[in-house]
C-alpha cells in the first residue's frame, strides 16, 4: 500500500479531512496519515461536524506533529496550503494543494471547503492507481 500524508500547520481542519477522504476512497490501496507543522492539539468541532454530516466520525482523529507520525518515505505529501510552514518531509512526490483555511468560516463555506478537499483526494486516489 501507499503511503500519504497531508499536511497543515494545526493539523485540525484541512489536513484531517484530507487524511478522512484517502481512507474513505483509498480503502485497501492506500494508509493515510495527517500531521501540523504546529499542531493545535485537536481536531476543530465544525470540521468534526462537516465529516459528521457525511457520515464520518472524525472525533477519533488527534491533532498530531509531525514527530508523532511514522517515518518516511511517503508516497506522496500534500501540502494543504501552508506554504513554507509546511517543512520538508521525505517523499518521492510532493504536491501542494492552495487551499483557504476554513478555521473561521461559516457552515456553508466549511462545507465548500470540504467539498474541494474531497474532490482533490479522489483525483489524487485516481492518479495513483493509473500509475
Amino acid at each position: 500500500m501507499k503511503k500519504l500524508l497531508f499536511v497543515c500547520v494545526e493539523n485540525s481542519n484541512r489536513s484531517q479531512m484530507a487524511q478522512a477522504f484517502a481512507k474513505i476512497h483509498g480503502a485497501g490501496k492506500v494508509e493515510a496519515f495527517s500531521a501540523g507543522s504546529k499542531p493545535s492539539g485537536k481536531v476543530n468541532p465544525r470540521a468534526i461536524n462537516a465529516m459528521k454530516k457525511i457520515g464520518y466520525d472524525l472525533a477519533s482523529h488527534d491533532s498530531k506533529s509531525l514527530d508523532e507520525i511514522p517515518d518516511g518515505p511517503y508516497e506522496y505529501v500534500v501540502g494543504m496550503g501552508c506554504g513554507d510552514a509546511c517543512p520538508w518531509v521525505k517523499t518521492n512526490n510532493r504536491i501542494d494543494w492552495e487551499i483557504p483555511d476554513p478555521r473561521e468560516m461559516d457552515e456553508h463555506e466549511f462545507a465548500g471547503v470540504r467539498d474541494i478537499i474531497e474532490e482533490k483526494v479522489k483525483a489524487l486516489l485516481n492518479q495513483i492507481s493509473a500509475k
